[in-house]
């Protein structure tokens, strides 16, 4: 297994808190911004890419 670096596991765990975050606030009824939502859906971006 690679060592991975300490800056690239914060910004790997800031990212899940953040997303998190969100996901909690959506259920509580919150509208949060959609920065932090995915714009695609699973279906779209499979499209894309299998199309290569």
């Amino acid at each position: 297994m690679p060592n991975v670096s300490l800056k690239a596991k914060r910004a790997y765990f800031a990212k899940v808190r953040q997303a998190n975050y969100a996901a909690s606030l959506r259920l509580e009824g919150v509208d949060v911004a959609s920065s932090y939502r995915p714009t695609s859906s699973k279906a779209a971006v499979l499209k894309k890419y299998r199309q290569n």
